[in-house]
């Protein structure tokens, strides 16, 4: 026990940062097992924004990747939201870092390079502030090249998938019941903790079927829900949530093959299967509009160009498709928190005070009652200083 402290204050003693390293090449993964002051390896190419949101929530101290944060192939999000976030990030060490490195493993980050005890274990590039900034302008300039190839895939989705998108074919047959109610579809995406907090007392009025998509499942029981249907591939939802009594619709590949679906038979709990290109959050929304659903109202889902490429996945191209398909049935309530943001001022909220006390007066003035009232605290406020004088003579 001793020595351990020992080493652990010769550890602080030295430059940089010092932490437990938790090694993982998929960011998803690692998330579930960082704590406070940890130091994430991962080996993530254009790190998005949902996954460093996900690293600045576990209060990491520090993020190592074996891959570029920033290809150049598109302004990505992720490298600004670590650095602003005051997370120090170490780019492009190599693969070989999950070699030199294990898990539980105390290491330090100084500059450039990272140290077990005084062995150099990997060195990399330091991003700052103005780094990514000058990364951003650059990859910029890869945005029209990344628009031809999402407009071909779109192309590519629409031949393989007209038969899904036109007439619903391969949607599976489900138990819960959706036809003429709201679906309420959550992807634990960008901004959906505030959006289903600000959402509570349409949840509560209109009860709509509650649909997690993989981790969205586990942001519905976080915000105090179960959900109704968990619909994805199963690799970010957890077993405890999987297990929460919802209905289960595993989504496979075209050609029928579910890798998630060991996993959900494993834990005894039945499944669908649901056969597309589409990614998860698409699937969910063609479900939910094939069985009827009346409106369906999205919480994390992505919209734009930007958003399509920070997820990193050519199937993206489907979100487009999807969309045109259920039409003005889909209301995304992406950044509805951002809304209800504004406060009211201190000299707003005193002069709306005033302004009730002088209403409040004027109604006492004019009416007998408030006279009767009046007579009332005069009186007692001319027997206090009544009572104050003989005291004081």
């Amino acid at each position: 026990m001793k020595l351990a402290t020992l080493r652990r204050f010769r550890a602080a003693a030295l430059p940089g940062v010092t932490g437990v390293a938790r090694l993982d090449r998929r960011t998803k993964r690692i998330t579930k097992r960082l704590r406070p002051g940890d130091i994430a390896v991962i080996d993530h190419v254009d790190l998005d924004r949902v996954a460093a949101d996900a690293l600045v929530s576990c209060k990491v101290a520090a993020v190592i990747n074996a891959s570029p944060c920033i290809s150049g192939r598109y302004p990505n999000l992720g490298p600004e939201v670590l650095i602003r976030a005051g997370v120090p990030v170490l780019d492009a060490v190599g693969g070989k870092v999950f070699e030199q490195v294990s898990e539980g493993q105390t290491i330090r980050l100084d500059g450039d390079s990272v140290y077990a005890g005084t062995t150099l274990v990997a060195t990399g590039f330091r991003h700052d502030a103005e780094s990514v900034s000058a990364a951003m302008v650059d990859a910029k300039a890869g945005l029209s090249t990344q628009l031809e190839a999402f407009a071909a895939n779109t192309m590519e989705y629409m031949r393989r998938e007209r038969d899904l998108l036109l007439d619903g074919v391969g949607v599976p047959d489900i138990k819960t019941g959706i036809d003429g109610r709201h679906c309420l579809i959550v992807v634990r995406g960008y901004d959906y903790r505030q959006d289903l907090r600000v959402l509570r007392p349409y949840i509560r009025e209109f009860k709509p079927v509650l649909i997690g998509v993989d981790g969205g499942a586990d942001a519905l029981v976080e915000a105090g829900y179960r959900p109704d249907l968990i619909v994805g591939d199963m690799d970010s939802v957890t077993d405890e949530v999987l297990r929460c009594g919802a209905e289960v619709v595993v989504h496979a590949y075209p050609d029928g093959h579910a890798p998630g679906l060991a996993r959900v038979q494993d834990l005894g709990v039945k499944a669908h299967t649901f056969p597309a290109a589409a990614t998860s959050e698409d699937i969910a929304m063609l479900l939910a509009d094939e069985h009827g659903a009346a409106l369906i109202v999205a919480v994390g889902t992505h919209a734009t160009l930007i958003e399509f490429l920070d997820k990193g996945r050519a199937g993206m191209a489907s979100t487009f498709l999807t969309r045109l398909r259920i039409g003005g049935k889909l209301i995304d309530a992406k950044g509805v928190s951002r809304l209800y943001r504004q406060r009211i001022g201190a000299w707003p909220l005193l002069i709306l005070v005033l302004a009730a006390m002088v209403s409040i007066a004027a109604a006492l003035g004019v009416s007998d009652v408030g006279q009767s009232y009046v007579t009332v605290f005069t009186d007692l406020w001319d027997g206090l200083l009544y009572w104050i004088q003989g005291l004081l003579h």
